[in-house]
Formats: structure tokens, sequence, C-alpha cells
């Protein structure tokens, strides 16, 4: 079972190339700060990266820049740990995200709503 934590500096080019492969928009510097603020995690097994959440501060808790989950590991509640362990250290997550994703926040418990943008924003609160 992976183990999530918080990612190290040295783990940046992984995890860009992880969000790169999901084609997500990457920033280096956002994330150099999210991983130097503690707001990026990784999950791990056999010190392998398998999966990625990157965030940003939002008054209050934080939002959900970016997730990634290896592709021959999704659905195996790898993104659900990230997301859930994200949860437990800031109280608060927002996402912004499409329809075609919206299965994986209401699992979550997201209390989801549709934007003039078309795209859809979740909140959950502990």
């Amino acid at each position: 079972m992976a183990r999530v934590r918080p990612a190290e500096p040295t783990e940046i080019d992984t995890i860009l190339t992880m969000l790169d492969a999901a084609v997500l928009e990457t920033d280096r510097d956002v994330i150099r700060q999210s991983i130097s603020d503690g707001r990026t995690l990784v999950a791990v097994e056999d010190h392998r990266i398998l999966g990625t959440i990157v965030a940003r501060p939002a008054d209050p808790g934080v939002r959900i820049d970016a997730i990634a989950v290896r592709k021959r590991r999704q659905s195996q509640g790898i993104g659900t740990a990230l997301v859930e362990t994200l949860l437990d250290g800031h109280g608060r997550v927002v996402a912004d995200f499409d329809e075609r994703v919206r299965p994986f926040y209401e699992s979550l418990g997201f209390d989801i709503r549709e934007r003039k943008s078309g795209r859809l924003r979740g909140v959950r609160t502990v």
C-alpha cells in the first residue's frame, strides 16, 4: 500500500513529469513553492512515486492545483489518499475540475457546484 508524505525538493522533476503525462498545466516555480510550503504531497511505494497532489493557499484551507496518479495505479485509492491527507493537514480543500472527474470528487464527499465558466467547483471541509 502506498504511503502519503510531503514531497521533497529533489522530487520536483518526477512530479513535473507525472503532471505533464496527465496533461495538466504545470509551472515549476509554483510547484517548487508548494513543495517548500509542504502543500505538495506524494504517494510512494517501494521508493517510487505513484501519485502527487499540488495545492496552494486558499482562505481558508487550500486549493488543489493538480492531482495525478500513474495510469496503471489509478482506481486503487491513491488519489483518495492524497486528497484525504491534504484535507487532514488543512481542514478545507477546494478543487476546480471538469465534468469527467466529477465522480471522483463526489465519492470523496465534496459539495459540488457548477461555475459560470462551465467548470465545476468542489469544496470539502472537516
